[in-house]
Protein backbone atom coordinates (compact mmCIF):
# COMPACT_ATOMS: atom_id res chain seq x y z
CA UNK A 1 0.00 0.00 0.00
CA UNK A 2 1.05 3.74 -0.30
CA UNK A 3 1.94 5.58 2.43
CA UNK A 4 -1.13 7.55 2.24
CA UNK A 5 -3.14 4.04 2.52
CA UNK A 6 -0.87 3.21 5.73
CA UNK A 7 -1.06 6.32 7.63
CA UNK A 8 -5.07 5.86 6.91
CA UNK A 9 -5.58 2.58 8.11
CA UNK A 10 -3.46 3.54 10.90
CA UNK A 11 -5.77 5.73 12.13
CA UNK A 12 -8.71 3.81 11.54
CA UNK A 13 -6.91 1.03 13.74
CA UNK A 14 -5.81 3.99 16.59
CA UNK A 15 -9.81 5.14 16.16
CA UNK A 16 -11.04 1.89 17.25
CA UNK A 17 -8.84 0.79 19.56
CA UNK A 18 -9.89 4.03 21.62
CA UNK A 19 -13.23 2.55 21.76
CA UNK A 20 -13.08 -0.55 22.34
CA UNK A 21 -10.46 -0.29 25.22
CA UNK A 22 -11.48 3.02 26.33
CA UNK A 23 -14.89 4.22 25.47
CA UNK A 24 -13.67 7.08 23.39
CA UNK A 25 -15.37 7.43 20.42
CA UNK A 26 -13.82 9.43 17.91
CA UNK A 27 -15.07 7.14 14.78
CA UNK A 28 -17.48 10.20 13.49
CA UNK A 29 -15.35 13.00 14.09
CA UNK A 30 -13.73 14.54 10.88
CA UNK A 31 -10.72 12.51 9.68
CA UNK A 32 -9.03 15.60 8.19
CA UNK A 33 -9.26 17.41 12.04
CA UNK A 34 -8.41 13.67 13.69
CA UNK A 35 -5.07 13.14 11.01
CA UNK A 36 -3.96 16.94 12.24
CA UNK A 37 -3.83 16.16 15.80
CA UNK A 38 -2.53 12.99 15.59
CA UNK A 39 0.56 14.56 13.43
CA UNK A 40 1.05 17.16 16.30
CA UNK A 41 0.82 13.47 18.56
CA UNK A 42 3.77 12.45 17.11
CA UNK A 43 5.65 15.38 17.59
CA UNK A 44 4.69 15.71 21.34
CA UNK A 45 5.06 11.92 22.18
CA UNK A 46 8.25 11.31 19.99
CA UNK A 47 6.19 8.47 18.12
CA UNK A 48 7.91 8.06 14.54
CA UNK A 49 4.48 6.83 13.65
CA UNK A 50 1.05 6.22 14.49
CA UNK A 51 1.02 2.32 15.32
CA UNK A 52 3.90 3.70 17.66
CA UNK A 53 1.01 5.87 19.49
CA UNK A 54 -1.31 3.18 19.40
CA UNK A 55 1.29 0.77 20.86
CA UNK A 56 2.00 3.36 23.56
CA UNK A 57 -2.02 3.57 24.23
CA UNK A 58 -2.69 -0.30 24.59
CA UNK A 59 0.63 -0.77 27.03
CA UNK A 60 1.40 2.44 29.19
CA UNK A 61 -1.12 3.12 31.73
CA UNK A 62 -0.76 6.96 31.68
CA UNK A 63 -1.15 7.67 28.57
CA UNK A 64 -4.44 7.57 27.71
CA UNK A 65 -5.30 11.48 29.04
CA UNK A 66 -2.43 12.46 27.20
CA UNK A 67 -3.50 11.19 23.67
CA UNK A 68 -7.06 12.93 24.88
CA UNK A 69 -5.66 16.10 25.73
CA UNK A 70 -3.94 16.06 22.33
CA UNK A 71 -7.18 14.84 20.03
CA UNK A 72 -9.95 16.66 22.29
CA UNK A 73 -8.05 20.40 21.82
CA UNK A 74 -8.80 21.98 25.35
CA UNK A 75 -8.28 25.42 24.56
CA UNK A 76 -10.44 28.56 25.14
CA UNK A 77 -10.60 32.05 26.53
CA UNK A 78 -12.47 34.23 29.38
CA UNK A 79 -15.48 35.87 27.10
CA UNK A 80 -14.38 34.50 23.90
CA UNK A 81 -16.42 36.10 20.96
CA UNK A 82 -17.56 39.16 23.20
CA UNK A 83 -20.30 39.69 20.85
CA UNK A 84 -21.92 36.54 21.26
CA UNK A 85 -22.13 37.49 25.33
CA UNK A 86 -23.04 40.31 24.57
CA UNK A 87 -26.12 39.07 22.69
CA UNK A 88 -26.72 37.11 25.66
CA UNK A 89 -27.57 39.75 27.63
CA UNK A 90 -29.91 41.42 25.10
CA UNK A 91 -31.69 38.65 23.62
CA UNK A 92 -31.45 35.22 26.04
CA UNK A 93 -31.37 36.66 29.33
CA UNK A 94 -34.61 38.71 29.38
CA UNK A 95 -36.56 35.43 29.04
CA UNK A 96 -34.54 33.69 31.58
CA UNK A 97 -35.55 35.84 33.99
CA UNK A 98 -39.01 34.77 33.54
CA UNK A 99 -38.26 31.40 35.05
CA UNK A 100 -38.88 30.58 38.21
CA UNK A 101 -35.29 28.56 38.03
CA UNK A 102 -32.65 28.00 35.29
CA UNK A 103 -30.91 24.85 33.79
CA UNK A 104 -27.71 25.39 31.61
CA UNK A 105 -26.23 22.90 29.76
CA UNK A 106 -22.28 23.85 28.30
CA UNK A 107 -21.44 20.90 26.39
CA UNK A 108 -17.85 20.58 25.78
CA UNK A 109 -16.63 22.76 28.55
CA UNK A 110 -12.83 21.95 28.09
CA UNK A 111 -11.00 23.65 30.59
CA UNK A 112 -14.01 26.31 32.42
CA UNK A 113 -13.14 29.72 31.07
CA UNK A 114 -16.91 29.55 29.02
CA UNK A 115 -18.53 28.65 32.23
CA UNK A 116 -16.77 31.40 34.83
CA UNK A 117 -17.26 33.72 31.75
CA UNK A 118 -21.53 32.74 32.12
CA UNK A 119 -21.29 32.33 35.73
CA UNK A 120 -20.28 36.31 36.05
CA UNK A 121 -22.61 36.99 32.89
CA UNK A 122 -25.68 35.59 35.11
CA UNK A 123 -24.34 36.87 38.54
CA UNK A 124 -24.49 40.77 37.20
CA UNK A 125 -28.15 40.06 35.78
CA UNK A 126 -29.27 38.76 39.24
CA UNK A 127 -29.54 35.08 37.45
CA UNK A 128 -26.44 33.16 38.82
CA UNK A 129 -28.62 32.13 42.45
CA UNK A 130 -31.30 30.69 40.82
CA UNK A 131 -29.25 28.77 37.80
CA UNK A 132 -27.77 25.06 37.95
CA UNK A 133 -25.14 24.95 34.90
CA UNK A 134 -24.49 21.56 34.13
CA UNK A 135 -20.84 21.56 32.47
CA UNK A 136 -19.98 18.56 30.42
CA UNK A 137 -16.87 17.36 28.45
CA UNK A 138 -15.01 13.66 27.51
CA UNK A 139 -11.58 15.15 28.42
CA UNK A 140 -11.75 13.96 32.39
CA UNK A 141 -7.88 16.01 32.87
CA UNK A 142 -10.14 19.47 31.42
CA UNK A 143 -12.98 18.99 33.83
CA UNK A 144 -10.77 18.39 36.67
CA UNK A 145 -9.14 21.84 35.40
CA UNK A 146 -12.23 23.24 35.59
CA UNK A 147 -13.28 22.54 38.93
CA UNK A 148 -10.31 24.23 39.88
CA UNK A 149 -10.76 27.70 38.86
CA UNK A 150 -6.86 27.86 38.34
CA UNK A 151 -5.37 30.03 35.50
CA UNK A 152 -2.04 30.86 34.14
CA UNK A 153 -2.21 35.14 34.79
CA UNK A 154 -1.74 35.80 31.08
CA UNK A 155 -5.43 35.00 31.06
CA UNK A 156 -6.43 38.55 32.65
CA UNK A 157 -5.07 41.11 29.87
CA UNK A 158 -7.16 38.81 27.16
CA UNK A 159 -9.90 38.48 29.87
CA UNK A 160 -10.12 42.33 30.47
CA UNK A 161 -10.79 43.08 27.60
CA UNK A 162 -13.51 40.38 26.53
CA UNK A 163 -15.37 41.18 29.56
CA UNK A 164 -15.42 44.86 28.35
CA UNK A 165 -16.40 44.35 24.88
CA UNK A 166 -18.85 41.71 26.00
CA UNK A 167 -20.94 44.39 28.06
CA UNK A 168 -19.22 43.39 31.29
CA UNK A 169 -20.87 46.15 34.34
CA UNK A 170 -18.02 46.29 36.51
CA UNK A 171 -14.21 44.92 36.16
CA UNK A 172 -12.80 41.50 35.68
CA UNK A 173 -10.69 41.84 39.27
CA UNK A 174 -14.35 41.74 41.26
CA UNK A 175 -14.17 37.80 40.10
CA UNK A 176 -10.95 36.96 39.09
CA UNK A 177 -7.53 37.69 41.68
CA UNK A 178 -3.91 37.30 41.53
CA UNK A 179 -1.58 35.52 43.60
CA UNK A 180 1.72 33.41 44.05
CA UNK A 181 1.78 34.13 39.97
CA UNK A 182 -2.04 32.48 39.44
CA UNK A 183 -5.46 33.96 38.64
CA UNK A 184 -8.07 32.42 40.99
CA UNK A 185 -11.43 32.53 40.07
CA UNK A 186 -13.76 33.72 42.62
CA UNK A 187 -15.15 30.06 44.22
CA UNK A 188 -18.65 31.29 44.96
CA UNK A 189 -19.43 31.91 41.09
CA UNK A 190 -19.23 27.64 41.36
CA UNK A 191 -21.65 27.01 43.94
CA UNK A 192 -24.28 26.56 41.52
CA UNK A 193 -22.20 24.75 38.83
CA UNK A 194 -22.28 20.40 38.28
CA UNK A 195 -19.19 19.24 36.35
CA UNK A 196 -19.81 15.61 34.76
CA UNK A 197 -18.36 13.61 32.15
CA UNK A 198 -20.57 13.35 28.95
CA UNK A 199 -19.73 12.20 25.37
CA UNK A 200 -21.90 13.78 22.39
CA UNK A 201 -20.58 10.77 20.27
CA UNK A 202 -22.38 8.53 22.37
CA UNK A 203 -24.35 9.78 25.52
CA UNK A 204 -28.35 10.70 25.72
CA UNK A 205 -29.42 13.64 26.47
CA UNK A 206 -27.97 15.03 29.75
CA UNK A 207 -30.64 17.09 30.82
CA UNK A 208 -33.81 19.19 30.60
CA UNK A 209 -32.57 23.27 29.61
CA UNK A 210 -33.67 26.47 28.99
CA UNK A 211 -30.32 27.14 27.48
CA UNK A 212 -27.53 24.80 25.24
CA UNK A 213 -24.12 26.01 24.46
CA UNK A 214 -22.02 24.41 22.44
CA UNK A 215 -19.32 26.61 20.81
CA UNK A 216 -16.51 25.46 18.84
CA UNK A 217 -17.57 21.43 19.00
CA UNK A 218 -19.24 20.92 16.22
CA UNK A 219 -16.70 22.06 13.69
CA UNK A 220 -14.67 18.68 14.67
CA UNK A 221 -17.50 16.20 13.90
CA UNK A 222 -18.33 14.60 10.91
CA UNK A 223 -22.22 15.57 9.02
CA UNK A 224 -23.74 12.45 10.83
CA UNK A 225 -22.51 13.25 14.59
CA UNK A 226 -23.36 17.24 13.79
CA UNK A 227 -26.72 15.82 13.75
CA UNK A 228 -26.81 13.52 16.72
CA UNK A 229 -25.80 16.60 18.80
CA UNK A 230 -27.82 18.67 17.24
CA UNK A 231 -30.77 16.40 17.76
CA UNK A 232 -29.47 16.22 21.78
CA UNK A 233 -29.36 19.58 21.79
CA UNK A 234 -33.12 19.89 20.68
CA UNK A 235 -34.25 17.15 22.73
CA UNK A 236 -32.81 18.85 25.98
CA UNK A 237 -34.27 22.10 25.75
CA UNK A 238 -37.84 23.30 26.94
CA UNK A 239 -39.84 24.87 24.18
CA UNK A 240 -38.77 28.34 23.65
CA UNK A 241 -35.32 27.38 24.80
CA UNK A 242 -32.13 28.76 23.30
CA UNK A 243 -29.18 27.06 21.65
CA UNK A 244 -26.00 28.67 21.26
CA UNK A 245 -22.98 27.58 18.90
CA UNK A 246 -19.34 28.67 17.77
CA UNK A 247 -18.70 31.47 15.08
CA UNK A 248 -17.65 28.78 12.41
CA UNK A 249 -20.75 26.69 12.99
CA UNK A 250 -24.82 27.14 12.50
CA UNK A 251 -27.72 24.58 12.43
CA UNK A 252 -28.68 25.95 8.71
CA UNK A 253 -27.68 22.39 6.97
CA UNK A 254 -28.29 20.19 9.77
CA UNK A 255 -31.42 17.95 10.38
CA UNK A 256 -33.46 19.99 13.56
CA UNK A 257 -32.86 23.29 11.47
CA UNK A 258 -36.46 23.63 10.43
CA UNK A 259 -37.02 23.39 14.57
CA UNK A 260 -35.59 26.13 15.57
CA UNK A 261 -35.28 29.76 14.33
CA UNK A 262 -32.56 32.03 14.12
CA UNK A 263 -32.49 34.94 16.95
CA UNK A 264 -28.96 36.15 16.09
CA UNK A 265 -27.78 34.56 13.25
CA UNK A 266 -24.42 36.68 12.95
CA UNK A 267 -23.73 35.21 16.73
CA UNK A 268 -25.07 31.84 16.06
CA UNK A 269 -28.28 32.26 18.74
CA UNK A 270 -30.97 29.89 18.06
CA UNK A 271 -34.07 29.54 19.83
CA UNK A 272 -36.36 26.11 19.99
CA UNK A 273 -39.83 26.22 18.58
Amino acid sequence: MRDEESQNLEVELLIEALFKRFNYDFRQYARSSVQRRLQHAMTRFHCPTISHIQARLLNEKNFLPELIDVLTVPTTEMFRDPTYFASLRANVVPVLKTYPSVRIWIAGTSTGEEVVSLAILLKEEGLLEKTTIYATDINQRSLEHAQRGIYDTEIIQKATFNYREAGGKGSISDYISVAYGSAKVDPTLYKNIVFSDHSLSTDAVFTEAHFVSCRNVLIYFDRALQNRAAGLFRDSLVRGGFLGLGNRESLRFLEVAPQFRAVDETNRIYQKL
